[in-house]
């Protein structure tokens, strides 16, 4: 992406000791409790291709509506640690920082909204639905933030049906190095980080898919969520290409703005 204008966080955080676990905290205008959206860059999962600046326009737009944003890096395939299970373990550790800082910040942990593009929408319905991961994975985390809703953008919902399509997508295979095998030899591993399998997620998903993660997907997804009792709501982005909804100004972006304020109840 080029480059874009953006305002600056109100601090920087840490949520643990690699370089990569560190997120930009935006406060909104105004005394609190401010609703708080998540954001996840996406990037293949791999070291290199994406980061926060990415989401960084987004962040902007949503403080200047009355959000306080949290917008985190996390340790790819590339970086030590990264992969399984350490991205799984940055991105729910990211989510359960926002307890320790809530207080000190003004932060409403009862409207709490994650974000995600790309790679990073998986990481995001992931997050979602992590009480639904088995306490016999390496992901697994005793009483995860649960969020209030889930935006996921142009990214995908199923981890192994992406495996090949990855390579298209990518240039090289990735889902492969993240979990550390194929998923006829890491099953459970599939299992446990795959938001299709998690349902039902219990917490309201937004799916937006546009060139990566296609219409006809998302609704088998949205399909497979809704037969097991959980409300999955689907709108298409067209012309927006794979970035096109994260650049202010365009139709996409209002879309993808207008419906991140649904997710909060926002009029």
């Amino acid at each position: 992406m080029s480059a874009l204008p953006v305002t600056p966080p109100t601090r920087v955080l840490r949520y643990g000791p690699a370089p990569q676990q560190v997120g930009d905290l935006r406060l909104p205008k105004g005394r609190g409790p401010f609703p708080v959206a998540l954001l996840i860059h996406g990037g293949c999962w791999t070291e290199g291709f994406g980061a926060p600046a990415d989401m960084a326009p987004l962040a902007g737009a949503l403080t200047a509506r009355g959000i306080a944003t949290w917008n985190i890096d996390y340790r790819e395939v590339g970086d030590p640690g990264g992969g399984w299970p350490g991205s799984f373990q940055d991105w729910g550790g990211a989510a359960d920082r926002l307890r320790a800082v809530a207080k000190a910040n003004r932060l409403d942990l009862k409207r709490v909204v994650v974000i995600g593009h790309s790679a990073g929408a998986q990481a995001a319905l992931w997050v979602a639905g992590r009480s639904r991961v088995p306490k016999t994975s390496d992901i697994w985390t005793a009483r995860p933030l649960r969020p209030l809703a889930v935006v996921a953008i142009d990214g995908p919902g199923d981890l192994a049906p992406f495996v090949g399509v990855d390579a298209k997508v990518c240039g090289k295979p990735v889902i492969v190095p993240l979990m550390g095998g194929q998923p006829v030899d890491q099953p459970a591993r599939y299992r446990a980080a795959s938001p299709f399998a998690l349902h039902p997620l219990g917490v309201k998903q937004y799916v937006l898919p546009s060139t990566v993660y296609l219409p006809a997907e998302a609704q088998a997804y949205a399909a497979h969520g809704e037969g097991l009792g959980d409300t999955v709501e689907v709108t298409p982005l067209t012309d927006a290409g794979h970035f096109g909804m994260l650049v202010p100004g365009t139709p996409a972006f209002a879309t993808t703005e207008a419906t991140i304020l649904k997710a909060f109840g926002i009029r």
